[in-house]
């Protein structure tokens, strides 16, 4: 059993978690209320910013040249493809310059962020915290490919991660991380395993985040 193998099977219960949570399955059978997914959309465009960045810094990090090209690459696919698709999700939902310019990430968003940010010293430390994003979401893409939410926004959602592109990129993570492994220490790969959980902890609280419009404001029971 590789690396990644291995690890897969130990966070199987929270890839389910993200698997059978309402917002997913809501999205899946074209349910879901779009004030969530706004909300979502709105949350997701500030992760992505901070998740290019942390891409950026597996560049930095490579040791060579054609290590440092590909994370730089995964960097732009970030940028231009995944902000373009919420660019275009920002126009159909009605979203402001106005609330663009106040927008303030949730608890949760920042908290991920600062996650991923902090990842290191290695190369394999950085991946292990990012690759649950791209592994999480190609394999609701698979599980979803075949629905049919009859909502244009959910159907390019869909079809984003359910793609032939996406796939290639996730199992070029896969593979690199199970390479960094190889050559790491038995500390190295505990790290690795244990940033990599907390972000399939976090990617189940991220959809959570969304399904109950999460923000800073404290429960009314909670404040007084």
């Amino acid at each position: 059993m590789t690396f990644t193998q291995q690890i897969r099977r130990d966070a199987d219960a929270l890839f389910e978690a993200s698997f059978h949570h309402p917002f997913v399955r809501e999205l899946g059978n074209g349910t879901l209320d779009e004030a969530k997914f706004r909300h979502y959309v709105l949350q997701d465009s500030y992760y992505l910013n901070q998740f290019s960045k942390v891409q950026a810094k597996g560049a930095i990090l490579s040791h060579d040249m054609e290590l440092a090209s590909r994370f730089l690459t995964h960097a732009l696919h970030t940028i231009e493809a995944e902000h373009a698709l919420h660019r275009e999700f920002f126009t159909m939902l009605d979203v402001t310059e106005e609330e663009r310019r106040q927008f303030e990430p949730a608890p949760t968003a920042y908290a991920y962020a600062m996650h991923m940010q902090q990842a290191g010293p290695t190369l394999g430390d950085v991946l292990a915290a990012i690759l649950p994003c791209y592994w999480v979401y190609y394999e609701i893409g698979e599980r979803l490919k075949d629905a049919k939410p009859d909502h244009p926004i959910y159907s390019a959602w869909l079809a984003t991660y359910g793609s032939e592109w996406f796939r290639e990129l996730v199992e070029e993570q896969i593979a690199r991380l199970d390479q960094l492994a190889e050559r790491a220490t038995e500390v190295e790969r505990a790290r690795y395993r244990q940033s990599f959980m907390k972000s399939c902890y976090y990617e189940v609280a991220f959809w959570e985040m969304a399904w109950t419009l999460e923000t800073w404001q404290l429960p009314v029971e909670v404040s007084r």
